[in-house]
């Protein structure tokens, strides 16, 4: 019985230390998430900024751009945005499920129909695993990225669109909704949509020298501002997801530490009470 209760104890020493760390990483997660979701928002009027003016080119004087136009798709590359790290509960699992999905519905695991590039150790891994090849990867993204630390595989993956390489590029990444709401989503970066296309400006612009010379430099940045917005949206996805399985975890093991003290508590009364039996037994032998 002894045995039993210093196991039982030990457990709860344990559980109760687990319990103290997922508690300091919520905490965490919780404190970068309010960062993470204030850098994505100050990236969105940068991007509008741009769409405004390419919408004004486009509409006013009349100037075409193969980022603009569709053509048919002979191979399409995805940008996959994952995490370096786990414990964020289902944010990686979630969206290389729909990777995988896409490439088999899509390509029918077709390995020349398609190309990726992948931003995160656990996506690289999954892919690598599964034999799937990587054209461009970047890990190791710090908390809080900034454009230069994702420009690498951006720019390649708009040059690989400009060059003929990939015909369609799409963004596969999470969305951030709310602190326990990601959502993998999968959105056409490359041709951009009849929103850049057609989109009302509010001032007028006189380009110098054209406006073609300004289209053919803008477009390419602005795509990559795109990928560079998903990239902080995944951020504050990541961090509200490891907020909310930590938070899980901390409930989880609050759980299990008061099941092991009642669980303590019965055996250590059910041990006094069989030491008083034997002591009164021997009582009564003697007397």
């Amino acid at each position: 019985m002894a045995k039993g209760m210093r196991d039982i104890k030990r457990q709860i020493k344990s559980t109760q230390n687990m319990k103290q760390i997922t508690k300091a990483m919520e905490m965490i997660a919780s404190a970068r998430l309010r960062r993470a979701q204030e850098a994505a928002q100050s990236a969105r009027p940068y991007a509008e900024k741009l769409r405004e003016v390419i919408g004004s080119i486009s509409s006013a004087g009349g100037v075409n751009h193969p980022m603009l136009e569709k053509r048919p798709i002979k191979r399409t590359g995805y940008i996959v945005i994952t995490s370096d790290r786990g414990l964020a509960g289902g944010y990686n699992a979630n969206l290389l499920r729909k990777v995988m999905l896409t490439i088999r519905e899509k390509h029918k695991s077709n390995k020349d129909e398609y190309l990726i590039y992948v931003l995160g150790r656990k996506g690289r891994d999954f892919l690598r695993r599964r034999g799937i090849p990587i054209a461009q990867e970047i890990v190791g993204l710090p908390d809080f990225p900034r454009f230069s630390d994702i420009r690498d595989v951006a720019n390649g993956a708009v040059k690989a669109y400009e060059e003929g390489t990939i015909d369609e590029l799409v963004l596969v990444y999470n969305e951030f909704r709310s602190v326990i709401s990601q959502t993998p989503v999968d959105k056409t970066l490359l041709p951009l949509g009849e929103t850049e296309k057609s989109g009302s400006a509010s001032a007028s612009y006189e380009f110098e020298p054209s406006p073609e010379v300004v289209l053919n430099h803008i477009l390419p940045r602005y795509a990559e501002t795109l990928v560079y917005s998903a990239v902080l949206e995944g951020k504050a996805s990541e961090f509200g997801a490891r907020m909310t399985a930590m938070s899980n975890a901390s409930k989880n093991a609050t759980k299990f530490i008061n099941s092991l003290t009642l669980q303590y508590n019965r055996a250590r009364q059910a041990s006094i009470t069989q030491e008083i039996t034997e002591i009164v037994a021997g009582a009564n032998a003697q007397g």
